[in-house]
């Protein structure tokens, strides 16, 4: 397993899928884990040095509201850690803020805590920044992404004579 994905609701599962759907297409191992930074401290500790144990190398983390989750999971370890800014629907209705709140929770980490964010709900980006991070040490993946983005630069050149 190289990557943890944790997020703290039931709820955050579809938009945490996104995630999972990415690290899947280029096969990078991982495990997903629903715990609360504020209704389960001591578990959320004992996965997080579970996770370490069992090889993770970087950790996807998305929290809505006061998104504590990412901050406390960096407290526990010195792994990288990314976080997803969740915006907190309950069925069909906002909380008002869009996901700010939880975005502002997340990049104001204090000094030598920190914590990598993505925009709010992009799980995705998340699992991409992932991906880069893991190219790091291994050469295959690296060049497995430099492809995908010349595929996605060649889509782009495709797009600028079009006629309407």
């Amino acid at each position: 397993m190289q990557v943890a994905i944790f997020f703290g609701s039931k709820s955050d599962t579809e938009t945490m899928k996104k995630a999972a759907a990415v690290l899947k297409e280029y096969g990078v191992d991982y495990k997903a884990h629903i715990l609360s930074a504020h209704r389960s401290g001591e578990l959320l500790a004992q996965t997080v040095r579970q996770v370490e144990k069992e090889g993770a190398k970087v950790i996807i983390a998305g929290a809505g509201l006061s998104a504590a989750l990412p901050g406390v999971i960096s407290s526990l370890t010195v792994l990288p850690v990314i976080g997803v800014p969740l915006e907190c629907v309950t069925p069909g209705v906002s909380n008002g803020l869009g996901g700010m709140d939880a975005l502002l929770s997340v990049v104001q980490m204090p000094p030598q805590i920190p914590v990598a964010s993505v925009g709010i709900n992009n799980a995705k980006n998340a699992a991409y920044l992932a991906l880069q991070i893991l190219a790091l040490n291994d050469e295959s993946l690296r060049k497995r992404l430099v492809e995908f983005r010349e595929g996605l630069a060649k889509n782009a050149v495709s797009g600028l004579n079009v006629e309407l």
